[in-house]
């Protein structure tokens, strides 16, 4: 159970590393209408659940604004833990097949925009310094509330980002063996054993 243990902190650290490193190349990239910030939370809750899945988006929000020094990006760890937890009770659910992966991208599509929007008008004003700044300030401009110019890109992005990083994530499981697949439910059983035995 130990070895589980040390693999599941690893697989943690990797999705943090994850998160990272493809969030803050797109964020420097601008690339509109995507993000890649939560591929490692969504890969670590569907491999273990959502309390791993949320303890890697919370790592990987309170990490990113210490390392690029902009503390201000902190409260959206909100948005990466709920995404952790969702995938997570989905995953425990339900096969994470294509359909799923699908579903689950569409429904983190609806509530990640909904938790972070009043989060990015609320410390920014609706402008984040990503992509999605330019769309923000046009619809502005064309007369919309700062919250439906905020709104409006990341659920537009949130479509294609989250129906990606699910589908990305469920293409991965492929190259996963078995024997590193539900280990929730074989530390339980293993906890059972031992208090059997006991």
């Amino acid at each position: 159970m130990r070895n589980k243990n040390v693999f599941i902190l690893v697989m943690c650290a990797i999705g943090v590393a994850l998160n990272i490193v493809l969030g803050t190349v797109v964020q420097m990239t601008k690339i509109p209408l995507l993000f890649l910030d939560t591929i490692g939370t969504i890969f670590v809750a569907v491999l273990f659940g959502p309390w791993q899945g949320a303890a890697v988006g919370t790592i990987t929000n309170l990490l990113t604004p210490i390392l690029s020094g902009n503390v201000k990006d902190i409260p959206f760890f909100i948005v990466n833990a709920v995404v952790g937890i969702i995938i997570g009770f989905i995953a425990k659910k339900y096969k994470f097949d294509l359909k799923t992966a699908i579903i689950s991208g569409l429904l983190l599509s609806i509530i990640s925009p909904l938790i972070g929007t009043p989060i990015a008008v609320w410390v920014y004003g609706g402008i984040t310094g990503s992509g999605n700044d330019i769309i923000f300030l046009w619809l502005t401009k064309t007369g919309s509330s700062v919250f439906s110019a905020a709104f409006i890109p990341r659920i537009t992005g949130n479509f294609i980002d989250k129906i990606a990083s699910c589908i990305l994530i469920f293409l991965s499981l492929k190259y996963i063996p078995e024997q590193y697949k539900n280990f929730d439910s074989e530390i339980k059983d293993e906890k059972n054993n031992s208090i059997l035995k006991a």
